[in-house]
């Protein structure tokens, strides 16, 4: 016969182990894995199809240019903030606590990626009002799902 698992938690209330998710984990993961996979794809594209694909998204070339000149160091910080965010995500919906260490090097990747674009001036059109909101929204999400996560953990819904 199977004995349930209990643990006790650090303010002494006791679970199974068995509890159900809270309905904003599931709601928040599945967001969290469509807004990540907009950049996941992205970044697919502009490293597999790169100057065709990022002209047909109307950059200039001078965009093209200055993406072309994104050192490996800085590509790998997106790489990071991207894949670990998807991983993030899926780990979030698996309940397990290790998204907390994807949406973390995620946050990483973003921070790295960051440092690059703030010392390598971009072109006027990567630097537009617009293309700065959605560089802040992406920083916030980032920020905002690792402390989503971190939260998750610390109510042991995550395990």
């Amino acid at each position: 016969m199977e004995q349930a698992v209990v643990d006790q938690g650090p303010d002494g209330t006791v679970s199974s182990g068995s509890e159900r998710a809270p309905w904003h984990l599931w709601v928040v993961g599945v967001l969290s894995l469509l807004w990540n996979a907009m950049g996941a794809f992205d970044y697919s594209m502009t490293h597999l199809r790169g100057d065709e694909y990022l002209r047909q998204m109307g950059m200039s070339d001078d965009v093209v240019a200055w993406f072309a000149a994104v050192p490996a160091w800085a590509t790998a910080g997106w790489a990071f903030g991207v894949w670990g965010a998807i991983a993030g995500s899926l780990l979030l919906l698996a309940r397990s606590r290790h998204a907390v260490t994807a949406f973390g090097l995620s946050l990483a990747g973003v921070v790295v990626m960051t440092i690059y674009t703030l010392g390598h001036a971009a072109p006027d059109s990567v630097n537009s009002p617009g293309a700065q909101a959605f560089n802040w929204a992406i920083k916030a999400v980032a920020l905002l799902l690792l402390i989503y996560a971190l939260a998750m953990r610390r109510r042991e819904v995550l395990r």
